[in-house]
């Protein structure tokens, strides 16, 4: 069944607060295997000019993505959650994300389309400090497949 065109503009309230730790971060960085400094030592994170250490690009993902629960979880719009796969991601970031950021995600629903019986919908996650400052938009597009014939 194809998800509801309506539903796009549909925006979801803003999340908890989510405190961003100097030693989550590092524990990303050794996930992805990136060695930067700036990701572990405050020391050479202040010497390229931040005020502590920083976290890699895609570390935002697991924030964003679980705040796009609120969309995949609502039973208004349908989406069948066991048929889904992850199909894209991108993020436009105005700054990077610091240890000790407090980062709030408003989901937003931006496409509903279905090609092939597949449901393919995109969700924008714009993410803000507990200031309101934007740090980064990151935009989420997953795939429902289509039940496959008998």
């Amino acid at each position: 069944m194809a998800l509801d065109q309506s539903f796009v503009g549909r925006s979801y309230p803003p999340t908890d607060p989510y405190e961003v730790g100097r030693e989550k971060i590092r524990e990303f960085a050794v996930a992805v295997g990136d060695a930067n400094p700036v990701y572990t030592d405050p020391d050479a994170a202040k010497a390229f000019g931040h005020m502590d250490v920083i976290a890699p690009p895609t570390f935002v993902f697991a924030i964003t993505f679980t705040a796009a629960s609120q969309v995949i979880e609502d039973p208004q719009l349908g989406l069948d959650y066991s048929r889904v796969v992850h199909g894209d991601q991108k993020f436009a970031y105005t700054r990077p994300v610091r240890a000790g950021d407090r980062l709030s995600v408003t989901s937003t629903i931006e496409a509903v389309k279905s090609m092939a019986g597949n449901d393919i919908i995109d969700i924008r996650g714009e993410v803000h400090d507990e200031t309101g400052e934007h740090v980064v938009t990151a935009w989420t597009k997953l795939v429902s497949r289509a039940p496959e014939e008998a």
